[in-house]
């Protein structure tokens, strides 16, 4: 017998439609996503090819992160600083101030990549990984491919000024989910509000995180700024608050002021106008359904992935979350056994729909036990 047992809930799904018609920000092209649902909640041009400038430094970073993660790579081993990194300190760029010959550790030159955006230390950490910075721009290229990057090419590992090193706001907010998924522990560098560098020939250098947003009330903690005289100013950020976050990615402002207001105002507008809701959550039972036959009267129902919706605050409408199922299931069960489907409606239309799997084995009844449960069923009705 096909059973459908109902979970409504006060909400609407976002559907195909966003709430962004009389929505806009100062950008050539932006994009925003709830973190968690995938959802994009706001985009403008988002495919339209840009210049990433510092933002190219995300990947240089996740590179590293990689190799840390495989165990070819240590935070505390130390490359060797050569004159092509060290010229980059000198010509007027944006610098962690490393001189050549000195030897900093890996941790070091991160932070110097991250928080001061020193093309120096991109240079460093290039080399010392890959040899030259042509073939780590390479492995960048490779890894933007691996991640669904697929309108972005790297030239170098810091994003000067060079016509093949291109990407789009969309891509970006691929690295930046990616990196927060990926690296939850290392992220952590993103939202370092100075980093102080003890130089040599010199006194130590202490330089602030070019990110404008981490100095507002917003709940900013990432990721990365970028300037290029051709692009103008962008800005890739996150903001984390009671449990939701929230990417943009935008490029093309006119000035470090737009650059910083628009940013938090899409940001603001994205907390302000959305709800995220849980609708279910991996490797929690969803639900009981009835068994038939088995040492256990009910077995629970999961979902292998958590299932989040965005939607819009000013449309809360009934949404019907049903849980179809043919039963009661007959014994044995196994666990992961797909048991029936989680179905998303709204307005009786069908949005989405989610295998259910067993939670946990239900063993089947001794041939005496099932002959008299049968012998209940028959006279009274009695699962």
């Amino acid at each position: 017998m096909i059973k459908m047992k109902n979970l409504t809930i006060l909400i609407i799904l976002l559907l195909t439609f966003k709430v962004n018609a009389a929505f806009e920000i100062k950008a050539r092209s932006a994009i925003l996503q709830d973190f968690l649902s995938g959802e994009i909640l706001y985009e403008k041009e988002p495919n339209k090819s840009i210049y990433p400038a510092s933002m190219t430094k995300i990947m240089t970073a996740i590179i590293a992160f990689d190799l840390i993660r495989s165990g070819d790579l240590s935070l505390d081993e130390k490359f060797l600083v050569s004159e092509n990194a060290w010229r980059l300190s000198s010509a007027g760029y944006s610098s962690m101030f490393i001189m050549v010959g000195d030897e900093v550790s890996v941790e070091n030159l991160l932070k110097g990549i991250i928080v001061a955006s020193g093309n120096d230390a991109c240079v460093a950490l290039a080399e010392g990984i890959a040899g030259t910075e042509d073939e780590f721009a390479i492995m960048m290229t490779a890894k933007a491919r691996e991640i669904g990057m697929d309108n972005t090419n790297f030239a170098n590992s810091s994003g000067i000024n060079n016509t093949d090193n291109v990407s789009t706001v969309n891509d970006i907010m691929l690295m930046s989910n990616y990196l927060i998924k990926e690296f939850p522990e290392k992220y952590k560098y993103f939202s370092e509000k100075e980093f102080t560098w003890d130089r040599t020939g010199g006194d130590p250098i202490t330089q602030g995180n070019r990110n404008p947003l981490l100095y507002k009330n917003l709940g900013a903690d990432g990721i990365k700024t970028g300037y290029l005289a051709v692009e103008k100013y962008s800005l890739a950020s996150s903001v984390y608050r009671n449990g939701r976050r929230l990417i943009s990615v935008a490029s093309g402002f006119d000035s470090k002021s737009d650059r910083s207001k628009e940013s938090a105002k899409l940001l603001t507008w994205g907390l302000t106008t959305y709800d995220l809701i849980e609708i279910a959550k991996t490797d929690l039972p969803v639900d009981q359904v009835s068994v038939w036959q088995g040492k256990k009267d009910t077995v629970g129902v999961y979902v292998k992935e958590s299932i989040y919706k965005t939607i819009p605050k000013a449309r809360k409408k009934n949404l019907k979350v049903s849980i179809i199922y043919n039963g009661p299931i007959q014994a044995p069960i196994k666990k992961d056994d797909i048991i029936g489907k989680l179905k998303v409606s709204y307005k009786n239309e069908l949005i989405e729909e989610y295998d259910l799997f067993a939670f946990e084995e239900v063993k089947r009844l001794n041939v005496f036990s099932r002959l008299m449960r049968s012998i209940n069923f028959l006279i009274w009705g009695d699962v």
